[in-house]
């Protein structure tokens, strides 16, 4: 997996349980996949079209630094499939936990909005990996 974002839960994230706010550890790895997805397919005109099953793990408190990570799974068409982690880090032993994980579907769209294809570059690269 490559690394794709670094955040520090603030105070600001904390949910009423005390915890990052699920829906803002959702908000940082749609961005960092978003960013990654456009990067590997060239074109900063990506949009998710599917986020599976978040699966929350373990908590995170204010003040633990989180590193989101990613691999490509398929590329289709117009289409790119990412699996995520998000994992929180020990700056003290330099552990990681993965503390959420999902899977993200984008497709790559032109100016109007519509899928287009995704480079065969791109394609052949991930297909024989």
């Amino acid at each position: 997996m490559v690394l794709l974002m670094q955040k520090l839960c603030m105070v600001r994230d904390i949910g009423i349980h005390g915890n990052l706010f699920g829906g803002t550890m959702i908000s940082w790895i749609d961005e960092a996949a978003a960013s990654y997805a456009a990067q590997i397919c060239h074109t900063p005109n990506m949009v998710t079209v599917k986020i599976e099953e978040v699966v929350f793990q373990k908590a995170v408190k204010a003040g633990e630094q989180i590193k989101i990570y990613a691999e490509v799974k398929k590329v289709g068409n117009t289409s790119i499939a990412l699996s995520v982690e998000a994992r929180r880090y020990n700056v003290y032993s330099t552990e990681e936990s993965v503390v959420c994980s999902t899977h993200i579907v984008f497709v790559r769209i032109d100016e109007s909005g519509e899928a287009v294809p995704i480079p065969q570059i791109v394609k052949d690269r991930y297909t024989n990996e």
